[in-house]
């Protein structure tokens, strides 16, 4: 299969960035968009020009690295990471554009590769638990019932990837945010920072730069996880108690 590639070009987040053509011929059909770029790349490289710059891991749709936007859409058509995206879903000949995420929070570094720090930034100010709980014997003896177990797994399969916050006209990481703590709000092993937690990660999210949602569903809609957007909803009702509470002992 043949295509014409319009790719972001960006030396670093100071230099002024453009689209290049480039052009990608002969590709499998069932090949990957990120095997497509290795093999792009490999021909560049063999006409001693600069490859294009992009970010992989595991290539199984579990790391959340390979964060680009294809045709408009953050990790590019269907619902699943970037590297999960195969040729045969363009058309022969289709002009395909390529581009960073465009979150002023997620910083270009080079071409294709956005700083996605604030994440583990946002993280690391809530997203925790202190509660020693042994070994995986010792941690299965805390009986949690069905539906809790589900909710909180349905959740933590959120892989920041920062789709949510890239597709958003406000550049909400509130998605992110939400899995994250309906994840640990749901737990036993979760209850002891709970109030703290929401505090915590929505004031990091807020020095970050990233916007409040208006319920867009953009971030529902791109999300390589299939995460619900009634985690939102779980996040809003965490922030107010805590604040209540936090209100009531101050």
């Amino acid at each position: 299969m043949n295509f014409h590639l319009r790719i972001w070009k960006q030396e670093d987040r100071k230099a002024a960035g453009r689209f290049e053509e480039i052009e990608a011929r002969d590709i499998p059909e069932d090949a990957s968009f990120l095997e497509m770029l290795d093999i792009v790349n490999s021909r560049l490289i063999e006409q001693q020009k600069e490859p294009v710059a992009f970010e992989s891991d595991c290539r199984e749709g579990i790391c959340g690295t390979c964060s680009m936007v294809i045709n408009g859409t953050p990790q590019g058509p269907g619902r699943g990471a970037a590297c999960q995206v195969y040729m045969r879903s363009f058309q022969e000949g289709e002009t395909i554009t390529v581009e960073p995420f465009r979150a002023t929070s997620f910083p270009i570094i080079k071409d294709l590769v956005t700083n996605r720090k604030a994440y583990d930034r946002i993280i690391q100010a809530g997203g925790f638990i202190t509660e020693h709980t042994g070994g995986a014997p010792d941690a299965s003896t805390t009986l949690i019932s069905k539906w809790d177990a589900d909710h909180a797994m349905d959740a933590a399969a959120c892989i920041g990837c920062g789709a949510c916050a890239a597709a958003c006209p406000n550049s909400s990481a509130m998605l992110f945010v939400g899995a994250k703590v309906t994840h640990l709000a749901a737990l036993p092993q979760g209850q002891p920072e709970r109030r703290e937690r929401a505090l915590k990660m929505v004031r990091a999210m807020d020095a970050e730069g990233f916007g409040n949602c208006s319920n867009y569903y953009a971030c529902e809609a791109v999300c390589p996880a299939n995460i619900s957007a009634s985690v939102i909803a779980t996040l809003n009702r965490e922030y107010v108690r805590a604040e209540l509470s936090e209100a009531v002992q101050s």
